[in-house]
């Protein structure tokens, strides 16, 4: 093997030298500078049977830049142990952390033991100045007058679905600075979250702690006797979470959380199989803010009227992904939100809940309530240029709007 098996595939780590005591040091330094510098919303070292295998998730997908040899490997990863403050001669079991940066990026560290060694993955949290208030988020103008509206209430729940990565809980926590921020009232704002994520100035924050049996529903019943006004779940992941949380929001309380669901519809749907009363959704639920990710098109891009190019989205013209420096040739920079809130009111869709009817009936209906679905978000960002038909499909996938069909 030549000099090069011992190096990193990419230019940035080239400058390093193996032997050097400070090798593992300065390729950890270099992995999370890059990450910052790129934007990467994560950092994944994966080992293999041929390394140490490098990615960075950017802008939602993610990107292999490097693969150190396999003999380089527990200690990169042992430096990030080192940083995150974890056990490095533990490797047979997952641990979790947070490195301390400068204040420009958080970061949290986990491990997990594999086949050919541990894997680590790292989260870059946005920095200070990013998606702080709802004005950041690029929300259209009406879900975020109505979302400003909805956090003015003093009882009911506010749900953000989506999958994971999609921006909910970057969504709930510009919900709770904006709260926090409000000059004239002063409200007593609390969280619950596994883990704590960003650290928010003027809320209360707690963190699940299942070693001394503080899970979410257990946690969430001992804050209620804090008097909270506005309460934070970070997830709600079962029946006894979502009855409890349901519980806060029916006794005068603000609720913001996350649920895992493919649309606001779907939510409904989801939450009701959990076994959450129909009465109890229809008296809870304030709105479902469902929202997806979508990278936007660099100025590279090019159109073309081409109808293989739409597949199958009812727009007539699109723009296609080209590739250039600025984008470091994916074509696309940045992302865009695709969103859509369902309100619960007392009208068809209210009694639709009521009646337990299923999602397709609850989207329809939402739809002549005026809900602008995701799907329509999506065509409309086709049309404008923002974003590529294959980018629509790679985060909403072909369940629907197949040749123009809804």
């Amino acid at each position: 093997m030549g000099q090069s098996t011992h190096r990193a595939r990419r230019g940035q780590f080239e400058r390093f030298d193996p032997v050097d005591p400070r090798y593992a040091t300065q390729v950890v330094d270099e992995i999370l500078a890059a990450g910052r510098r790129w934007g990467a919303s994560d950092v994944h070292l994966q080992p293999t049977a041929e390394g140490l295998e490098l990615k960075y998730r950017i802008d939602g997908v993610l990107h292999v830049d490097a693969t150190f040899p396999a003999a380089f490997g527990p200690n990169i990863v042992a430096r990030l142990k080192v940083l995150a403050d974890l056990l490095t001669y533990q490797t047979d079991t997952a641990q979790e952390g947070r490195i301390r940066g400068d204040g420009d990026v958080e970061m949290r560290v986990s491990t997990f033991p594999t086949l050919h060694g541990e894997r680590a993955a790292v989260r870059l949290f946005p920095g200070s100045g990013k998606y702080q208030r709802l004005d950041d988020l690029g929300f259209p103008d009406e879900i975020r007058r109505r979302l400003a509206v909805l956090l003015g209430e003093t009882s009911g729940a506010i749900l953000a679905t989506g999958p994971a990565g999609s921006g909910k809980t970057t969504t709930l926590y510009a919900c709770l600075r904006e709260l926090a921020a409000e000059p004239d009232t002063a409200r007593s704002l609390v969280s619950l979250e596994d883990p704590i994520e960003v650290a928010v100035d003027g809320v209360t924050q707690a963190q699940v702690n299942p070693k001394v049996g503080l899970d979410l529903a257990t946690g969430l019943r001992f804050l209620m006797r804090q008097d909270p006004e506005v309460i934070l779940v970070g997830e709600i992941r079962d029946r006894a979470t979502a009855e409890t949380a349901f519980g806060a929001s029916l006794t005068g309380h603000l609720l913001l959380s996350t649920f895992h669901a493919g649309s606001a519809a779907e939510a409904i749907g989801r939450l009701s199989d959990m076994g959450i009363e129909p009465y109890v959704l229809r008296s809870g639920l304030l709105a479902i803010l469902s929202q997806r990710l979508v990278r936007k098109l660099c100025s590279c891009s090019q159109a073309t009227d081409a109808p293989e190019a739409r597949l199958g989205l009812p727009v007539e013209r699109v723009h296609m992904p080209v590739g250039c420096e600025n984008c470091r040739g994916t074509g696309y920079q940045g992302r865009l939100v695709l969103a859509e809130l369902l309100s619960v009111e007392r009208n068809d869709l209210g009694r639709a809940i009521l009646s337990r009817a299923d999602a397709a009936t609850l989207e329809r209906l939402a739809v002549e309530s005026g809900m602008v679905t995701r799907w329509q978000r999506a065509c409309d960002a086709v049309r404008d240029g923002r974003t590529s038909p294959a980018e629509v499909r790679r985060v909403l996938g072909f369940g629907q709007v197949v040749d123009g069909k809804w």
